[in-house]
């Protein structure tokens, strides 16, 4: 199953997110090598992220998000989980 985790973001995200910067992305790397994380990334401007998963569950996706460094230190104001029916791709 394929699921989106939204996130909505502080204002002065960018600037606040060097600190927590690295650990976030080691987190989003471990959950790539493990096949969970398909992609990810700011939206333009940057006021909120998507991260495609591939998981058998939601609680796997809530989890990435609630040891997320962004999540815990106050940088994603609010996120949410939703299952995503995939139509075209997704191959593999």
């Amino acid at each position: 199953m394929y699921f989106a985790l939204l996130y909505e973001t502080v204002p002065d995200y960018v600037q606040r997110r060097a600190a927590f910067r690295s650990e976030h992305l080691a987190l989003a790397q471990q959950a790539r090598q493990e096949g969970r994380l398909i992609l990810a990334g700011a939206f333009d401007p940057p006021d909120g992220a998507l991260l495609v998963f591939k998981a058998a569950s939601a609680e796997e996706v809530e989890a990435f998000a609630r040891a997320d460094p962004y999540v815990r230190n106050g940088l994603v104001t609010s996120w949410r989980v939703r299952p995503w029916t995939v139509v075209v791709g997704g191959e593999g």
